[in-house]
C-alpha cells in the first residue's frame, strides 16, 4: 500500500524559489523527509547512494560530473554531499544554462567548504527541512497563523480552542516529526521510530559525516549529557565534566569533535543569545540554549516513555520547550525567521525571540501550565518595557516587538488585559 504524502511547509517554499534560482539545496536531518519533498518536485532523480549504482556514480563524479546532471529539469541530486565536486558542476552547469528551477539537492549533513571550490552565491538557495511541525502531522488545527500575528497583532483571538489534551502533546513529543512514524500503524511501532533514529546516529552516521572513527558509546554519552540539560544554558564545561565521569580520558578537542559532528547531522540544534545591541549596562548572556532538531531524540536519550511523562510534567516541561521552537522553527521558514532566548545577568529571561529577515520581532515564553502564565507576562512586559525605554531615551536602532506571547498545552486562545497573547500549541501554524 502506498504510503500517504502529507504536504509539507516547505512545498510551497520550494515551489517558489524553484522560480527564482537555479538551484536549491535541501538540508536537515535524515528521515525528516527531504528526498520524498523534493522528489515531488523534480522530473528526473540521482539517488547517490542507490547500492546498485554508487560505486559507478562516483567513479563518474571524478571523471566526468557533467553527465550526472544530465536529466529533465528540475534534476534531484540525492545526498549530493557524497561527491561534493558535483556542487561546483552544478554551479558551472546554472551559470551556462543561464535559467532558473534547474536542480535540486539534498544532504542529511552541512558540507565542509573546504571540499568545494566556489560558494554558489547566486546560484544556490539554501533550505532547512526540520521534522514535521504539530500542524503539518495534522494534529494542531492550525487556526492561528504565527506569521498573521506580525501583520495584524490586535487581531481576534479569544475563544479559539485547541484539541489537543497533554496527554497527546506528551506522545506527539516522545514520537517525534519523522515523517515515517505516522506511516506505522501501532504507538509502539511510531515511538520506536526515534530510538532507532538515534541508534543510527550513534552507531555509524557520527562517523560517516567527516571519516573520522567515532566511539558509538561515547557519542551516546554526550547525547544523553545534552539531554539532561535540554532547553538550558548549560556550558559545555558542565556537559565535558558530565561525560568525563563516564569517559575520564575524553579530551576536551575530541569532545568538540564530537559536538562538530552532531551539529553537521542536524542532531544539535542549539539557540542563541539575543543580542538587540542596546546601551543597557545590564550584561546580556550570550551562551547558547541546548536543544535538539527535534524533542524525541531528547526523550530517547533519557529512556522516557509518554508514560513516564505525565508523572513528570516538570521534565515535560525542558521537552515541551524544544518541541515549541521546532514548530516556530519551521512556521517562520518561509521568511527565514530566527529564534533566540534572551537572558540578562539581573535575572530576567525570556525563552524565544522569534525575529524576521525584515526586522520585526516577537518575544515569546513556552509554558506548560496555567499557573506558570502570570510569571510569564510579567517576564515579557518587563523586557517589553526595557526595550522601549532604550528606543524613546537612547534612541537605539530597534524596532518595538510586534506582540507578546505564551504558547502553552491549554484548551484556548485570548489577549490577556496587558496585550499578552495566549496561544495553545495546538492551535498555531
Amino acid at each position: 500500500m502506498e504510503k500517504k504524502y502529507l504536504k509539507r511547509i516547505l512545498d510551497d517554499i520550494l515551489k517558489e524559489r524553484l522560480e527564482m534560482i537555479g538551484a536549491v539545496v535541501i538540508v536537515g536531518p535524515k528521515w525528516s523527509g527531504k528526498t520524498t519533498t523534493a522528489e515531488k518536485h523534480a522530473k528526473s532523480v540521482l539517488k547517490l547512494q542507490d547500492p546498485d549504482n554508487r560505486k559507478s556514480y562516483l567513479e563518474l563524479a571524478e571523471i566526468k560530473p557533467s553527465l550526472l546532471l544530465e536529466g529533465e529539469k528540475p534534476r534531484l541530486i540525492d545526498e549530493w554531499q557524497m561527491a561534493p565536486v558535483l556542487w561546483d558542476a552544478v554551479r558551472t552547469s546554472v551559470d551556462n544554462l543561464n535559467e532558473d528551477g534547474l536542480y535540486i539537492l539534498t544532504g542529511s549533513t552541512s558540507i565542509n567548504e573546504d571540499e568545494i571550490m566556489h560558494s554558489g552565491t547566486g546560484r544556490f538557495n539554501r533550505l532547512i527541512m526540520r521534522p514535521m511541525s504539530l500542524f503539518e502531522s495534522k494534529e494542531s488545527n492550525g487556526k492561528i497563523s504565527i506569521m498573521d500575528l506580525f501583520d495584524s497583532p490586535d487581531m481576534n483571538i479569544d475563544g479559539i480552542k485547541s484539541e489537543l489534551s497533554i496527554e497527546d502533546l506528551i506522545f506527539a513529543s516522545c514520537r517525534g516529526g519523522w515523517p515515517e512514524s505516522l506511516n506505522k500503524k501501532t504507538k509502539k511501532a511510531q515511538l520506536f521510530v526515534a530510538s532507532n533514529y538515534l541508534s543510527n546516529i550513534c552507531e555509524s552516521d557520527v562517523s560517516k559525516v567527516d571519516g573520522i572513527k567515532r566511539d558509538p558509546k561515547r557519542v551516546r554519552i554526550i547525547l544523553q549529557s545534552y539531554a539532561r540539560n535540554i532547553s538550558t544554558l548549560a556550558s559545555n564545561k558542565t556537559i565535558l565534566k558530565d561525560v568525563k565521569s563516564n569517559f575520564s580520558n575524553i579530551s576536551e578537542p575530541t569532545y568538540y569533535s564530537y559536538i562538530d559532528a552532531l551539529t553537521r547531522l542536524f542532531v544539535i540544534d542549539n539557540i542563541k543569545g539575543w543580542n538587540p545591541n542596546i546601551r543597557s549596562s545590564t550584561s546580556i548572556r550570550l551562551s547558547e540554549k541546548k536543544e535538539f532538531i527535534d524533542p524525541s531524540i531528547a526523550v530517547a536519550l533519557l529512556d522516557l516513555s509518554p508514560e513516564m511523562l505525565i508523572y513528570d510534567l516538570n521534565t515535560f516541561g525542558f521537552i515541551f520547550e524544544n518541541l515549541c521552537i521546532r514548530d516556530l522553527n519551521v512556521y517562520s521558514s518561509a521568511v527565514n525567521g530566527e529564534i533566540s532566548y534572551y537572558r540578562d545577568r539581573n535575572g530576567l529571561e525570556v525563552d524565544c525571540i522569534l525575529q524576521l529577515k525584515n526586522g520585526d520581532y516577537a518575544f515569546i515564553e513556552f509554558k506548560l501550565g496555567s499557573s506558570e502564565i502570570e510569571k510569564a507576562a510579567k517576564n515579557l512586559l518587563k523586557l517589553d518595557k526595557a526595550i522601549k525605554k532604550e528606543i524613546n531615551e537612547n534612541k537605539v536602532n530597534i524596532k518595538e516587538p510586534n506582540f507578546l506571547a505564551i504558547i502553552t498545552s491549554g484548551e484556548f486562545a485570548y489577549t490577556r488585559k496587558d496585550g499578552v497573547k495566549i496561544l495553545p500549541i495546538g492551535c498555531l501554524r
